[in-house]
C-alpha cells in the first residue's frame, strides 16, 4: 500500500471532485455496516429466535454505550478538519491525539460501569433463565471490544477529517470481512474446530474491532498522521473542553433519536387490537427505509468534512456553495430511490411482512413517508455542514425540538386522540421531517455556523 502524506485538498479545485472523492468511500463505508449488522442476525436466525432477540436488544443496548464515542468523533472532525484546512498540521495532529486520549478514558470509564452494572443492566429486557444468561455473555464480551471500538471511531473521523477517506473505507472493508467470516466460523466451526454457538456472534465482533484497532494503527504509520504516536501525550484539558462542548449536542441528538423511536412505539402499543400490527408494520418499515438512509448519512459525513476544511482555509463562501451542491444532490438521488420504493412498496415488503396485515400497513407506512425522504436528505446532509462547521448546538436545535415539540405530540393526538390510529403516527413523522427539512435549510441559509469558533 502506497504511503500517503498529506491530506487531500478539499479547499481548491472542482467542487463536484472533491464532493465525489469523499462520497462514494462513505457510501461504501456505510454499507460494510449494515452488511455485518445483518450478518450477526442472519446467523442468529439459525440458533433460534431467543438469540435473534437477545442480538437485537444487545445490539441496540450497545448504541448507547458507544454514543459518546460517536459523539466525540463529530468534534474531532470539527476541530481537526479545519485545523487541516488551515495547512496547521502541528494542531490538526495535537487535536487528534487529544480526541484519542478523550476516548480510550470514556471507553475505560463506561467499560468499568458496564461491567459492574451488567446484571442490572440486563435485567431491564425482562429476560429470565437461560436467555438471560445468553444476553450476559454477549454484553460482557462487547463491552470487553468497547475500547478498540472507539479507537476505531475516532481514528476512522481522523481520517476523514484530513479528506483521506479511503483509509477509513480499508479499515471498515477488513473489519467486515473479519466480522463476517468470523461469524460463520466461531458459531459453526469448521474442519475440526467445532464451533462456539451464540457466543460465535459476539466474539466475532469483538476480534474484528480488535482487530480494526490494529489496522488504525498501522494506517496512521503510512499517513499523514505518522507522527500522531511520536508526538507529546500530555494532556489538554481546554482542548478536551472545546472536544467535549461540541461532541454533547450530537450525542443528545443521537439519544434522543433513538429514544423517540422508543415512544412512537409506546404510543403504537395504545391502539388495542391494532398495535401489535402498526409496532410489526414500523419496525419492517425502518428496515426498508434503512436503505436510503445509507447514502444520506454518507454524504452527511462528507459534508461535515468539506465544511471544516473550507472554513479553516477562510473560504465561507465556498464552503456554503458545497453545502448546498452536496445537500441537493443527496435529495435528487434519494428521490430517485424513494420513487421505486413508493411504486413497489408491497413487493419490498412481502419479504419480511408474512401476515396480509402487517402487509398492508408496512405499504401504507412506506408509501406515506416516501414522501418526506427529500426533506429527510437536506435535513441530515445541511446538518452534517452545520456540525463540521462546528454548530453541533443549531444542529441539536432543529433535530431535537422538531422531533419532541413536534413528531411526540402530534403522533398521539393524531393517532390517539382523534382516531386516526397508525396512519396519525405514520403522518406525524413525515409532517415533522417537512418541518425538520425547512427548519435545518432556514438555518444554513442565515449562515451563522460560518462564524462558529468551535
Amino acid at each position: 500500500m502506497k504511503e500517503q502524506n498529506t491530506a487531500l485538498d478539499l479547499t481548491s479545485g472542482s467542487m463536484w471532485e472533491n464532493i465525489w472523492s469523499m462520497s462514494w468511500p462513505m457510501i461504501l463505508v456505510m454499507f460494510f455496516n449494515s452488511l455485518v449488522g445483518l450478518t450477526d442476525v442472519y446467523v442468529a436466525g439459525y440458533l433460534g429466535p431467543e438469540i435473534q432477540a437477545v442480538v437485537g436488544f444487545v445490539g441496540t443496548l450497545y448504541f448507547f454505550i458507544i454514543v459518546a464515542g460517536n459523539a466525540i468523533s463529530i468534534g474531532t472532525v470539527a476541530l481537526v478538519s479545519r485545523a487541516v484546512g488551515a495547512g496547521n498540521h502541528e494542531e490538526a495532529l495535537f487535536t487528534a491525539r487529544q480526541s484519542l486520549l478523550f476516548g480510550v478514558v470514556c471507553a475505560a470509564l463506561l467499560t468499568v460501569a458496564c461491567l459492574f452494572l451488567k446484571d442490572q443492566i440486563i435485567a431491564f429486557a425482562g429476560f429470565s433463565g437461560s436467555t438471560k444468561q445468553i444476553a450476559l455473555d454477549f454484553f460482557v464480551i462487547f463491552v470487553l471490544a468497547l475500547a478498540p471500538n472507539y479507537i476505531v471511531i475516532i481514528s476512522n473521523a481522523i481520517f476523514r477529517a484530513g479528506g483521506e477517506v479511503k483509509l477509513s473505507l480499508q479499515v471498515m472493508f477488513f473489519i467486515s470481512l473479519i466480522n463476517i467470516a468470523l461469524n460463520f466460523i466461531l458459531v459453526f466451526g469448521l474442519f475440526l474446530f467445532q464451533g462456539l454457538g451464540y457466543r460465535g456472534i459476539a466474539l466475532a465482533t469483538a476480534i474484528a474491532m480488535s482487530s480494526g484497532m490494529a489496522i488504525c494503527i498501522a494506517q496512521f504509520r503510512r499517513s499523514m498522521w505518522k507522527n500522531i504516536f511520536s508526538g507529546a501525550w500530555r494532556v489538554s484539558y481546554g482542548l478536551i473542553r472545546r472536544i467535549f462542548l461540541l461532541s454533547w449536542p450530537a450525542a443528545l441528538i443521537q439519544v434522543s433519536w433513538n429514544a423517540g423511536t422508543l415512544v412512537l412505539y409506546n404510543i403504537l402499543s395504545r391502539l388495542q387490537d391494532s398495535s401489535i400490527t402498526a409496532m410489526a408494520a414500523l419496525t419492517n418499515g425502518l428496515r426498508i427505509e434503512a436503505i436510503l438512509y445509507l447514502p444520506v448519512f454518507a454524504l452527511h459525513m462528507a459534508a461535515s468534512v468539506l465544511a471544516g476544511q473550507n472554513l479553516g482555509a477562510g473560504a465561507p463562501q465556498r464552503a456554503e456553495k458545497i453545502g448546498w451542491k452536496i445537500s441537493l444532490s443527496g435529495v435528487a438521488f434519494v428521490s430517485l430511490l424513494a420513487l421505486p420504493v413508493f411504486i413497489w412498496a408491497e413487493g419490498l415488503s412481502s419479504p419480511i411482512a408474512k401476515d396480509q396485515h402487517v402487509l398492508a400497513e408496512t405499504v401504507r407506512y412506506l408509501r406515506i413517508t416516501m414522501l418526506s425522504e427529500p426533506f429527510m436528505a437536506i435535513s441530515v446532509i445541511l446538518g452534517g455542514c452545520l456540525m463540521g462547521a462546528g454548530d453541533t448546538k443549531g444542529a441539536m436545535l432543529v433535530i431535537v425540538s422538531t422531533l419532541w415539540i413536534i413528531r411526540m405530540p402530534l403522533a398521539y393526538v393524531l393517532a390517539v386522540e382523534a382516531g386516526y390510529g397508525a396512519a396519525g403516527v405514520w403522518l406525524a413523522m413525515i409532517i415533522s421531517m417537512c418541518i425538520q427539512g425547512l427548519a435545518m435549510t432556514i438555518r444554513f441559509r442565515k449562515g451563522r455556523w460560518k462564524k462558529a469558533n468551535p
